[in-house]
């Protein structure tokens, strides 16, 4: 029979081991964050320095940026070669807070390790979440390190598609958010959560169903209807006045994307009521059914046992799902960005039903993230490095070298992305204005290559423009003076 003393002593040697324990967990997943942020950093400059950067949408941002620092308010140029707001596209005002770094530092790959380091960081309210609520400090390494080989969460750290937005940022704040709000600490919470809120149009709403779960586990139903409201509020307001207001069209420029079930938001809640089976139709295609298995089937499900997290995930799933727009159903751009954090989160909430076995299922989640997370921009890289110092990445730097800083530009997609910090930057072939034109007719964002080539030659061919360069496919012409 033990006695008291050895009780004691027992019990001391067990907290002593669980609290060595949790001290390695937290150490491997602070250095595990660290090492993803140095390889996707280090993933995100090379493709940069190989000069495939895209004027859309990495050049977009910066000039955007660039333009309010001169006195233009998120003044962009469109790809029709028109100047207007970004706000007429996208709500996404968080640009203004990247202002102030470009004082310091004044280049697109600045937006990218912002990106980089924003997303990676989204692992430790990650770790936070699951370590409390799960009670293993290994359980809880293992959904940060699934919230991280996750597909979707790395295509958002390094979207070598289109590089930098600032949705992908909402992530780790969203995440941040449910850590706060948890734990009852509204103030940062709702620091936080406006943040995010300043990153896209719906994301307001996003934010703002949390306030259904807080209600729900708090009892604090004026709290939580009041986040709701309020979320819902600023979705309506982004949609129905920012956006239109600032289009060039006065109407949302991506309605298109959604004639098959009506088009604006007023148009979709009719058609909601007058043919539901159009909602459908838009929805159930292969394509679809593989992107709803890439984000919801690592996480084993277990994000289905909190319902009331999950559903802030609906508003982008609605908005991708119905969309015809074919790369807003894939895991490989930033449209999963809303999404992410609550099927993460959620699926710690499901798996603490499950805590006496919190290590066995947390590391069948971290083995449904690991299984696909080949799936990865991360593949870039033998092709980024084997074009290092190659001919074709050395004309394109000779060509940039070659156009001055604040004239207006032409020029081809993926060369528009490194020109961009001046007001008027054309995408080729709108030229306009331009006193430059910088083309690369290897761009592989160009359809129509033979129609982008014969653009080219007409230029090449008129006296009003001279060839100053041409070396491996890239090309840049200089407007003569005196001609229109």
């Amino acid at each position: 029979m033990t006695t008291l003393e050895e009780r004691v002593a027992a019990v001391r040697r067990r907290v002593r081991l669980d609290a060595g324990e949790a001290a390695v967990a937290a150490r491997v997943v602070y250095a595990g964050v660290a090492a993803y942020a140095v390889l996707f950093l280090f993933a995100a400059v090379l493709h940069s320095a190989v000069f495939e950067d895209l004027r859309l949408d990495n050049g977009d941002m910066v000039q955007a940026i660039w333009s309010t620092l001169h006195g233009h308010f998120l003044e962009t140029t469109t790809l029709n070669g028109h100047q207007n707001s970004r706000l007429g596209f996208h709500v996404d005002p968080f640009l203004l807070l990247l202002a102030p770094l470009f004082w310091v530092w004044s280049s697109p790959v600045l937006l990218l390790v912002v990106q980089v380091l924003a997303v990676a960081s989204g692992a430790l309210p990650v770790f936070w979440l699951a370590r409390k609520h799960l009670g293993s400090p290994r359980a809880a390494a293992h959904f940060a390190f699934a919230y991280l080989l996750y597909p979707a969460t790395q295509f958002n750290a390094f979207t070598n598609g289109s590089d930098f937005h600032s949705v992908s940022i909402a992530i780790p704040l969203i995440l941040y958010g449910i850590w706060f709000l948890d734990a009852n600490r509204l103030v940062p919470f709702l620091a936080v959560g406006l943040l995010a809120c300043t990153t896209k149009e719906e994301i307001p709403l996003a934010v703002g169903c949390l306030g259904i779960w807080y209600a729900y586990r708090n009892g604090r139903r004026l709290v939580g209807a009041s986040i709701f409201a309020g979320g819902l509020g600023l979705t309506l307001f982004n949609f129905l006045w920012v956006i239109p207001h600032f289009s060039p069209t006065g109407k949302d420029p991506y309605a298109s994307r959604y004639g098959a079930v009506g088009g604006t938001p007023t148009g979709i809640a009719h058609k909601l009521f007058t043919d539901p089976v159009a909602f459908v139709q838009a929805i159930a295609t292969g394509h679809k059914a593989v992107y709803l298995a890439m984000l919801l089937v690592p996480f084993l499900g277990l994000w289905a046992l909190e319902p009331l997290l999950f559903i802030g995930a609906i508003p982008d799933l609605a908005i991708n799902l119905l969309s015809s727009k074919p790369d807003q159903s894939t895991v490989v751009f930033q449209y999963t960005a809303g999404i992410i954090p609550f099927v993460v989160a959620a699926s710690i909430f499901g798996a603490a039903r499950f805590k006496r076995h919190a290590d066995r299922v947390s590391l069948w989640a971290l083995a449904g993230a690991a299984a696909i997370a080949i799936y990865s921009p991360i593949s870039v890289l033998p092709g980024d490095v084997k074009a290092l110092g190659s001919p074709l990445v050395s004309a394109k730097a000779h060509a940039l070298h070659l156009i001055p800083g604040g004239v207006p530009v032409s020029a081809s997609n993926e060369l528009g992305g490194y020109l961009s910090e001046r007001r008027y930057i054309y995408t080729f072939p709108y030229v306009r204005k331009s006193r430059w034109i910088a083309v690369d007719v290897h761009d592989p964002t160009y359809g129509d290559v033979a129609g982008f080539k014969r653009y080219l030659r007409r230029y090449e061919n008129n006296k009003a423009w001279r060839v100053v360069f041409s070396s491996q496919g890239v090309v840049v012409l200089h407007r003569r003076s005196g001609r229109a």
